[in-house]
């Protein structure tokens, strides 16, 4: 699997994807439950769909698809997820999303597939820190919100990526002055870490263990 970790939205790497557009199939799906955690509202919407515009603009055709639908009937989320071959995994709140892969699966199909050559798992944000191992530090920036259940967060990461992404490092981003502290504390715990200036992006093939950094 082609992993396309961006600090924010596509980045400056688009080229790859162009080049993986042009090799594998169009069709990309897009997950926006980063964002359940806040009400739904027409300019939460409206940021959604810019996403998709984006995304569409590169030459992809995009399928939402909202992993509420799916909590509690992980085999039915499978049979629709093995449509598609690439995934855009959007930011938000690391532990909303984390909770809401967990319920309906998408974690273990993401984990079920990711040795598997001709299939890329994209995103920016929330949707790259959540592939870590331990997801700890990050609520420095991101508060530990389950809209679903009263069931406590997972730290458990999906441990796709063996280091913690910390995205908006010293961009023009609100969240960039808490960044600061996260990496302060990773520093401090000798925890392996990779801090993310928006539109820098890490590459990295799963099947190979290969990483490339721009």
């Amino acid at each position: 699997m082609l992993l396309y970790l961006s600090s924010y939205k596509l980045g400056n790497k688009t080229d790859i994807l162009k080049k993986w557009l042009k090799e594998n199939e169009k069709t990309i799906v897009i997950i926006a439950n980063s964002r359940d955690w806040s009400p739904d509202t027409d300019e939460k919407e409206e940021s959604i769909k810019r996403n998709i515009t984006e995304l569409q603009e590169l030459g992809f055709s995009v399928v939402r698809i909202d992993l509420r639908n799916y909590f509690g009937n992980k085999v039915k989320l499978k049979e629709d997820l093995e449509k598609y071959n690439a995934f855009y995994v959007i930011g938000g709140n690391t532990y909303t999303l984390r909770m809401a892969m967990k319920y309906s699966g998408f974690d273990e199909y993401i984990k079920g597939i990711s040795n598997k050559s001709n299939y890329l798992y994209s995103g920016y944000s929330a949707g790259i820190c959540v592939l870590s191992q331990d997801l700890g530090g990050l609520d420095l920036v991101d508060e530990p919100i389950n809209p679903y259940t009263k069931e406590p967060v997972l730290y458990d990461g999906l441990g796709l990526i063996d280091f913690v992404p910390v995205p908006h490092y010293k961009s023009d981003h609100p969240e960039s002055a808490l960044v600061d502290k996260v990496v302060a504390v990773f520093n401090e715990k000798e925890i392996k870490y990779k801090a993310l200036k928006d539109r820098e992006v890490i590459v990295q093939d799963t099947e190979r263990n290969e990483k490339n950094e721009f």
